[in-house]
C-alpha cells in the first residue's frame, strides 16, 4: 500500500489501515516535514518525489485535493497496482491514464487530531473492472463494516446530499450559535434538541419527524421570527427554509 497525500483524509485512512495490520510501505506528500510526520507514525518510508515511487504494491490511494487527482493519476501511469481516489465529487474517469483504477472514499468529515472508528465509516467503492472493484471492497471490509459499490453517478448524487445534510446542517448550528451568543444564551441548551433531531432523523423517514411553524403553518410565529431577525441574510434565509418546507408539506 501506499499512501498518496498528508492531508486530514490521509491522516485518518492510514491509520486505519496501519491499525487494521495493512502495511502501508510509503507516505508521498510535497511537503517532506508531513510526508516524515505522517510516515513515522505508520512506520513508513516518506517520500517527496515520484521518482522515488515503489512501483509494486498492491494499492496506490490518492488522497489529495480534487484539482490535482488527475494530475496524480498520470504520474502513476506506470505502477502495477490499482489507483483509487478518496474523493466523493470526482468521477473514477479522472484516473483515465491508469490501467487499474477506482474509487475509495469514506463518507465522513475528518477533523485534525480527532479520532474516528472506521468500523462505522461508509466506504464507498468503485472499480474500472469486475476485479479491481472486488478488490477495493475486499480492502474496504478490512477497515469498515459498512461497505457498498457505488457508481460515478451515484456517488456525486451522494455527495450533494452529504453537503446538505453535513455542511449546511453545520451551517445552520454556526447561525443558532451565533443568535444564542448575541443575547448572551448559552448554546449549550440546544444540545439535547441537536441530539434529539439527529436521533430521529437518522431512525426515521426526516420528512415524517418535521415539526416547527413552517410545518404547522403558524403564520404568526413565523412573521414574529422575521422580526426578531435583523440580519438581513438570516432574514433571507429563514424564509428561504421556511419556503421550502411549506412546499413538502
Amino acid at each position: 500500500m501506499v499512501l498518496i497525500g498528508t492531508g486530514n483524509v490521509a491522516w485518518h485512512l492510514g491509520n486505519a489501515l496501519s491499525k487494521a495490520g495493512i502495511d502501508v510501505v510509503q507516505v508521498f506528500g510535497r511537503r517532506p516535514e508531513r510526508a516524515k510526520a505522517l510516515a513515522t507514525q505508520l512506520q513508513s518510508t516518506p517520500i517527496s518525489d515520484f521518482n522515488n515511487l515503489a512501483e509494486d504494491a498492491d494499492f496506490y490511494l490518492v488522497c489529495v485535493s480534487d484539482a490535482a487527482i488527475a494530475e496524480v493519476g498520470r504520474k502513476l501511469q506506470n505502477v502495477r497496482g490499482i489507483v483509487a481516489h478518496t474523493s466523493g465529487s470526482v468521477r473514477m474517469d479522472a484516473l483515465s491514464k491508469n490501467e487499474n483504477r477506482g474509487v475509495f472514499y469514506p463518507l465522513q468529515t475528518f477533523t485534525a487530531g480527532v479520532p474516528v472508528d472506521f468500523n462505522n465509516v461508509p466506504l464507498l467503492c468503485e472499480g474500472n473492472s469486475t476485479q479491481t472493484e472486488a478488490a477495493l471492497m475486499a480492502l474496504a471490509f478490512e477497515l469498515s463494516t459498512k461497505v457498498f459499490a457505488i457508481s460515478s453517478d451515484q456517488r456525486e448524487k451522494l455527495h450533494v446530499a452529504a453537503v446538505f445534510a453535513n455542511n449546511f446542517t453545520n451551517h445552520l448550528f454556526a447561525q443558532a450559535h451565533r443568535i444564542c451568543e448575541a443575547n448572551k444564551i448559552p448554546f449549550s441548551v440546544l444540545h439535547p434538541l441537536i441530539l434529539e433531531t439527529a436521533r430521529k432523523a437518522t431512525e426515521t423517514n426526516p420528512e415524517e419527524s418535521q415539526t416547527g411553524p413552517a410545518k404547522r403553518g403558524d403564520a404568526v410565529t413565523i412573521e414574529k421570527h422575521l422580526n426578531q431577525l435583523t440580519d438581513p441574510n438570516l432574514h433571507e434565509l429563514y424564509l428561504l427554509l421556511t419556503k421550502s418546507i411549506q412546499k413538502n408539506v
